[in-house]
């Protein structure tokens, strides 16, 4: 220290001054190849495989509940009748059981609303895993109500169950992925974060199939569809015991290192892990001097809003895409395609479903999240004008009802290459672990509402529109489009910390060389932020050097070592 005198406070090292003058002299932060070359010694165990598996059980209890009620629904609305006429000598009137269906729909998206709101209280209080065990109590009162139903003669216990599951499905959304993507290596992340999604469309054909008149869906055994979600909450509970908590989690919330070190250990199958260590330990450093991020910090901080305003519209492009109106009302869309068996397409819709999300599995890591994000988004919005003319045009040339089945098959198969699975994990990826719970449950709250909103006003918007309705949802896409090119980055390869520091710099400083690159990383009118190993600037001792590439230009704008 030049000052010569002890105590004495130094002033701050400018960013690119020699490491001696800054107070983290000496120490040497992870690069990126030091961090690729401890994720490629990574490799899949038989406990990383289990935990991953157990904790997607979460997944698929969300897409069971959401098809679940698609098959059984005049059942079910003549069940509501019944109980009334045996409770009340009276039958309800047709619209009076319209609006109790309306309602048993719509309250699963009022609580996955809440649900994902409250992701936040939940993780910083029990942390990710504990969080998962608990909110499975949801899960089983909801099933509880809903199962019993029938026996009661209490429409209203249906209704309730729904509301209460919601809650549990809105929790599991924000939990599941989070958890997935900090127990996993920095190369698998993007693999690993797509199993959420790939739970949730399994659940979807589960229910499906469950809900065929053979099997479940029919006047006997409807209670039994609706209740079984119970079971797969009460195996979870029992098995996420054998599985670690989050190493993030240990080590930047609780500063218990040696037992994050452990569980990287067992979960990546290596010794040497001190490069993630060193990368987490440098995160929490940072969030010592930071004050925990609330939801309303979020929502006002500088520094935040381009990877929220992100994350937010890539949850919207999920929801606003049209695929909800798909799933909610696709056995109706094949009925009036003229389709001869709208079940059976809307199962065949199911595995197509889950085949292109285990094709986007294993694209993800190879070909980027932000490039399939566009290939999906381009491909649905070509799908969606083929949907329109064709039901448009098959009163008069009736063979068009199966290029329309054709159409709906490819504008699943697209959202599941990009819109599905990607918005999903990604928003845990744009943010350190501080702003992270607050940033999943904001964007996941984004998409339950738009989730709502498209389930309520989709049947009334479909009936004053006809043929033409899924125009609308060709906008959205387009616009979509537009912003996943010039706003939305690549995180491919990309460590938590890097990710974040990578905005933070954006907020702060930006280069106005940067402006006619391919589009990327925290970065205005399509310039690339690169994060990664850079030329050696005075004082960066081999550490991540931060860079900025425009047309013909690349400027240093700042090194890990401040």
């Amino acid at each position: 220290r030049e000052g010569g005198r002890e105590g004495e406070r130094e002033e701050e090292a400018h960013p690119l001054q020699p490491a001696d003058a800054s107070p983290c002299a000496g120490r040497r932060f992870p690069s990126q190849g030091d961090l690729d070359m401890e994720a490629d010694k990574s490799h899949l165990t038989v406990q990383l495989l289990y935990t991953v598996f157990v904790a997607i059980i979460g997944s698929l209890q969300f897409g069971y509940n959401i098809g679940v009620i698609n098959a059984p629904d005049k059942i079910i609305t003549a069940f509501y009748n019944s109980s009334h006429v045996h409770r009340t000598g009276n039958a309800l009137s047709a619209d009076a059981i319209d609006r109790l269906w309306s309602a048993s729909v719509s309250i699963f998206s009022v609580g996955g609303m809440i649900g994902a709101f409250s992701v936040g209280l939940f993780v910083n209080r029990f942390g990710r895993r504990d969080s998962m065990v608990l909110v499975n109590s949801l899960a089983v009162v909801g099933a509880t109500l809903m199962g019993f139903s029938r026996a009661a003669s209490s429409y209203e216990m249906v209704i309730t169950g729904r509301l209460v599951i919601g809650l549990y499905c809105g929790l599991a959304t924000g939990l599941v992925p989070m958890y997935v993507g900090e127990i996993s290596p920095t190369s698998l992340r993007g693999a690993f974060g797509t199993m959420h999604q790939l739970g949730v469309v399994i659940g979807i054909l589960i229910a499906q199939i469950l809900g065929l008149e053979q099997l479940l869906g029919n006047v006997d055994r409807w209670p039994w569809l609706l209740g079984l979600t119970a079971f797969p909450s009460l195996a979870q509970t029992g098995l996420l015991l054998c599985c670690p908590k989050s190493p993030r989690y240990l080590l930047i919330n609780r500063n218990e290192e040696s037992q994050a070190r452990e569980v990287l250990q067992k979960l990546w199958g290596v010794d040497d892990v001190e490069g993630e260590i060193a990368e987490m330990r440098e995160e929490s450093r940072k969030m010592s001097l930071e004050r925990r991020v609330t939801l309303w910090e979020l929502i006002r901080s500088p520094l935040y809003r381009q990877p929220l305003v992100v994350a937010i519209m890539l949850h919207l492009s999920q929801q606003l895409s049209g695929i909800n109106a798909v799933f909610y009302y696709s056995t109706r869309i094949f009925r009036e395609a003229r389709v001869k068996n709208p079940i059976a397409a809307t199962i065949g819709t199911g595995v197509v479903n889950t085949a292109f999300t285990v094709v986007s599995l294993f694209l993800v890591e190879r070909v980027g999240r932000r490039t399939l994000h566009l290939v999906g988004l381009g491909g649905m919005a070509a799908s969606t004008l083929v949907i329109t003319i064709a039901m448009a045009l098959q009163e008069r040339v009736p063979d068009l009802s199966y290029l329309s089945v054709a159409a709906v098959f490819l504008f699943v198969a697209f959202f599941e290459v990009g819109p599905g699975p990607i918005p999903w994990f990604i928003v845990a990826e744009l943010f350190s672990q501080g702003a992270r719970p607050a940033a999943v449950a904001l964007a996941g709250s984004a998409n339950w509402t738009s989730n709502f909103l498209v389930a309520m006003i989709f049947p009334f918007v479909a009936e004053a529109c006809g043929p033409y309705v899924f125009i609308i949802f060709l906008v959205f896409l387009l616009i979509f489009l537009v912003f996943t090119y010039f706003k939305v980055p690549e995180t491919k390869g990309r460590t938590f910390d890097e990710i974040s520091s990578a905005f933070r710099l954006e907020g702060v400083e930006k280069d106005p060389m940067v402006g006619s690159g391919t589009p990327g990383l925290g970065t205005e009118g399509g310039g690339q932020l690169r994060v990664g190993p850079g030329a050696q600037s005075p004082g960066s001792q081999g550490g991540v050097v931060y860079t900025a590439q425009g047309q013909g230009s690349v400027s240093e704008v700042g090194v890990t070592e401040i």
